[in-house]
């Protein structure tokens, strides 16, 4: 599965301690470069290592943006990094676009992108047994990442989950 994915589905889980599920469900993820520098600036030193070394372990890879034209355009609606992945995942037909914010997942889904969020990929590891609750996980996304996520939205998640 060809995955690519912005800077906060990354950024939430290594703040979690939980990059092993992004591994685990996808074994690669690309970024584009914008990602890349937004992934360098992240002030906590832990979430910054776990990051640096899935990077050196290559299962984040990065991948330039061949159609800048493109990424420009979507960077007048979008910040710079949404952007950027929206157009490397059209460049390389990728099978899923890991994206949270709402803005940046109605523009991918309009151009045909599937979608998938952090509380998506949470889904997928409770019902593959790697996780034991979603509502332990997005507890920690709130107190450790400043996570926001809309109560109804999060009822229809840990409904899901079975929770």
């Amino acid at each position: 599965m060809l995955v690519v994915s912005n800077t906060s589905p990354i950024t939430n889980l290594a703040l979690i301690h939980r990059m092993d599920l992004l591994r685990d469900q996808f074994g690669r993820v690309l970024v584009p470069d914008a990602v890349r520098t937004e992934l360098e600036r992240i002030p906590n030193s832990t979430a910054n290592t776990s990051i640096e070394g899935a990077r050196r372990e290559g299962w984040i890879e990065l991948r330039l943006v061949q159609n800048q034209e493109m990424a420009g355009v979507l960077a007048s609606q979008l910040d710079r990094g949404e952007a950027e992945t929206i157009a490397l995942a059209i460049q390389e037909k990728a099978d899923l676009l890991l994206i949270d914010e709402r803005e940046g997942r109605v523009v991918a889904r309009q151009a045909g992108l599937r979608v998938r969020g952090v509380l998506g990929i949470l889904l997928r590891a409770k019902s593959t047994g790697k996780i034991s609750s979603v509502r332990a996980e997005i507890e920690a996304l709130r107190r450790d990442a400043r996570f926001f996520v809309a109560p109804a939205l999060e009822e229809e998640i840990l409904r899901a989950a079975g929770e």
